[in-house]
């Protein structure tokens, strides 16, 4: 059994910023890759980027320069650091997570119910 719980997510003004949290939990042997996606109302779910187990993040090129992914591994937990928010970032924002939980080297998908990020003056 594995969890995955996103926080930190708020109203905000333009230009301000916001630090996101996803943790996981449960019976988890390894975490491989981590991925932020956001949705917006109407709009299908976008990949934002994610991280490698190593370190490694990538960004779909809208963010760049402004959304920063970074994970604990002690802690099971992937960030997401939002700077100079714009209207355009509202969305929930949720996390997915590749986890392995035993030893014989086979990650399942995982998902997390989602954190509010809204944008607005």
């Amino acid at each position: 059994q594995v969890q995955l719980v996103e926080s930190g997510g708020g109203l905000v003004q333009p230009g301000g910023s916001l630090r996101l949290s996803c943790a996981a939990s449960g019976r988890i042997f390894s975490i491989d890759t981590m991925h932020w996606y956001r949705q917006a109302p109407g709009k299908e779910r976008e990949w934002v980027g994610g991280t490698t187990s190593d370190g490694t993040t990538n960004y779909v090129s809208s963010v760049k320069g402004r959304f920063t992914i970074s994970r604990d591994n002690s802690k099971n937990t992937m960030y997401l650091e939002i700077n100079s928010l714009k209207p355009e970032d509202t969305a929930m924002y949720y996390c997915k997570a590749a986890i392995q939980t035993n030893e014989m080297g086979y990650a399942n998908w995982y998902w997390g119910q989602g954190t509010q990020v809204t944008v607005s003056s």
